[in-house]
């Protein structure tokens, strides 16, 4: 290695990048059979994201050199880089027939098989690079990213503890050992195990950011603002991170920047950056376009290594007897969603369909668990495979039509449906709003919740079912406890406005309606549902900003289903949030005989509460700008003729009007199920179906 080189190699580890490229050509002009220069160069290219340059400069080298591991092996990274697995492969192969003892090919030629999912595969080479090197830490903390991914995270931690011991330094393996411990939802350890790894490196936004989650799932909201911040003043680019900082800035009711900050959201998503998880956008933008705009981005960098799968198309060889059904999700349990679901469940007419639960959430055995579970013909606890093998397992089944209850909430497992589970894929219920995938077919709605004129901002064809696209469980039980308002902490002669709906979704605008309301309502207050304390503190400290005795805000707790269903009783009327508003809480309020007053917007997630009242023919209650609102809620409360009036009619439409008729909804739906089903075997298009 001659002095000229030494001197251009100190430039490059000084990261003076451009100067050594420099100094690497004009030695080439002379010497272009320079294996070291050209070696350097392809190094200097791949930095520089110059992957063509970069993969002819290591051809060059290893012409001249053949027998060079190195060059090999680095050709082999570039080619990995830019996904040329196969090529990769053989070049990582030529680097180990060179050096039998190269643990870093091996370890290369086990992301490529992690990356094609051919774990085993990718586990064997790490552990072919640690019979040679015992002490490979990074072996060990691919093994535990593997693990991590088959759904063992219990392995993971085994693996990513025994490289820690190797090197107490290692920050990744305590980066990789949190996201291992929040998969098992032991938060309070994954902490620990994100502030060891940010002791070692200070700048560590990623974990920072993981931090704040799990403190977030331990619903200590102000703490993992602090912690989404820190991340955020490191790395302001990290995905999604600005998403989460307003997204729990709006479950604190904190509306400092409010206007700005949504205004910056929705600026950056149309710059198409992965600013924001899907679902935190429901809550804060009231644009179809920003939603779905929002889904697209996602979905197409999470799921960037699953190259194309949304596109395959599959097709069961043969006409099952029944159509089968599958219904995926992590929430068969005591949850809102099985709380609607349930009767539906139980009603499937079982001599045209076979249905199928594809459970991947907690295996609670709770009551409404062990209910769903004996309705379905087969309910298949999958939490512990990966979307891989899911979907496989689906096709085993041969699923016909493939319901995924869950679009982008949490826990979702949407990378099944990438996987192509079944030939017909429809997003159900779970997700108010466009999932942005092609991989998605249909999305059950109706006529009010998606118009005509919104149909461009769904990547679905559209099912419309003829009344609500919402199911609700006739069957649903009230409490027979009868509440006073003293049980729970309201004055006895007072109007009781009421809103169950969780925190993230009362924002400025709407709460300030709220504040005025009370001023002009004597004796009013209002009844929100316990969701977090700092919260409580934050919406009492608005009200006191605004004019309002803190103590006309009271917060309920949180008790059984049948019961908090039977204190609505106590409520004189349930006012809506805006732009996301009440879903199961509206079908709730008035299954309980509480009428609903809510403001429409052009989103799904704005919407639903409207086409609830439409379909138990409530259409009064629906309002269509902030003023109509505000002036419906003072005239009902103002006028309590009209309001009883108005709760007569509910009590009367719940017997007769569409909405709590779960058989008439069950066999509207499987007619729309043997209607895509008839059209998918006799090759018609894709196109939106009305019933």
């Amino acid at each position: 290695m001659n002095s000229k080189f030494e001197y251009i190699l100190s430039l490059f580890q000084k990261g003076q990048i451009e100067k050594a490229n420099e100094e690497c050509l004009s030695v080439l002009k002379k010497e272009p059979e320079n294996f070291n220069i050209l070696h350097l160069v392809g190094v200097i290219f791949f930095q520089k994201k110059n992957y063509d340059l970069s993969i002819d400069y290591f051809k060059k080298a290893i012409k001249i050199n053949p027998d060079s591991s190195e060059a090999n092996n680095n050709l082999g990274v570039v080619l990995m880089e830019i996904k040329k697995f196969e090529l990769s492969l053989e070049s990582f192969k030529k680097a180990i027939n060179i050096n039998p003892g190269y643990v870093d090919a091996y370890n290369n030629i086990g992301l490529i098989y992690k990356k094609l999912n051919k774990h085993n595969d990718a586990i064997y080479n790490w552990k072919k690079a640690l019979e040679i090197n015992p002490n490979y830490i990074h072996a060990y903390n691919n093994i535990g990213n593997t693990f991590l991914e088959k759904k063992n995270a219990k392995s993971a931690i085994e693996n990513y503890e025994k490289a820690i011991s190797l090197n107490s330094k290692f920050f990744e393996a305590y980066f990789n050992k949190g996201n291992a411990l929040q998969e098992l939802n032991l938060h309070e350890q994954a902490i620990n195990s994100y502030n060891e790894a940010i002791k070692i490196k200070s700048n560590y936004a990623e974990a920072y950011y993981n931090k704040g989650n799990s403190l977030r799932e331990m619903n200590l909201l102000d703490e993992a603002l602090n912690e989404y911040v820190n991340a955020f003043k490191i790395n302001s680019e990290l995905k999604n991170l600005f998403g989460s900082i307003i997204f729990t800035k709006h479950n604190l009711c904190d509306w400092k920047n409010y206007k700005e900050d949504i205004e910056l959201l929705e600026k950056e998503i149309l710059k198409e950056k992965n600013i924001s998880k899907p679902f935190s956008v429901l809550s804060i933008s009231n644009s179809s376009l920003i939603q779905k705009k929002s889904a697209e981005i996602y979905i197409n960098d999470k799921y960037k290594n699953i190259d194309s799968l949304e596109k395959k198309i599959i097709k069961n060889k043969n006409k099952n007897k029944k159509i089968k059904l599958g219904y995926y999700s992590a929430d068969f349990r005591n949850h809102a969603m099985s709380y609607l679901l349930a009767k539906m469940f139980e009603l499937h007419n079982k001599s045209k369909f076979e249905i199928f639960a594809f459970s991947f959430g907690p295996q609670k055995n709770d009551s409404m668990q062990n209910r769903i579970s004996s309705a379905f013909d087969k309910f298949i606890d999958v939490h512990t495979k990966t979307d891989d093998e899911i979907a496989k397992l689906s096709r085993e089944f041969e699923i016909d039509i493939a319901i995924d209850l869950m679009g982008y909430t949490k826990l979702n497992r949407f990378g099944v449906f990438l996987h192509k589970c079944a030939p017909i894929q429809i997003n159900y219920l779970g997700y108010p709003g466009t999932l942005g995938s092609k991989s998605i077919d249909y999305i059950v709605a109706d006529q009010f919740l998606i118009p005509e004129n919104s149909q461009k901002y769904y990547s679905e064809k559209i099912i419309y079912l003829p009344h609500s696209y919402q199911v609700r469980d006739s069957s649903q039980k009230i409490s027979e406890k009868k509440f006073t308002k003293k049980d729970l902490g309201l004055p006895e002669n007072s109007f009781v406005f009421c809103c169950f709906n969780r925190h993230y979704k009362i924002n400025p605008e709407i709460f300030y309606i709220w504040i005025k309301v009370l001023k002009k309502i004597n004796k009013s207050v209002l009844w929100l549902l316990e969701d977090n304390i700092k919260t409580s503190e934050n919406l009492k400290k608005e009200a006191i900003k605004n004019g309002i005795n803190p103590e006309r805000i009271i917060f309920a707790k949180r008790i059984p289903i049948e019961e908090h269903l039977s204190r609505h009783s106590c409520a004189d009327l349930f006012i809506d949030t805006y732009p996301y508003g009440a879903h199961t809480t509206c079908s709730d309020s008035l299954w309980a005989n509480l009428p609903v007053v809510t403001l429409i917007g052009e989103t799904f997630a704005s919407r639903v509460a409207g086409s609830v009242l439409n379909s138990i023919n409530m259409q009064e209650l629906i309002t269509h700008t902030k003023e109509e609102y505000e002036n419906l809620i003072i005239n009902l409360a103002t006028n309590l003729e009209k309001l009883n009036h108005i709760k007569n009619k509910l009590s009367l439409n719940k017997l007769t009007e569409p909405l709590f008729d779960t058989k008439l909804y069950t066999k509207n739906i499987e007619s729309s199920y043997v209607k895509i089903y008839e059209n998918h075997f006799n090759n018609i298009p894709i196109e939106n179906i009305e019933l």
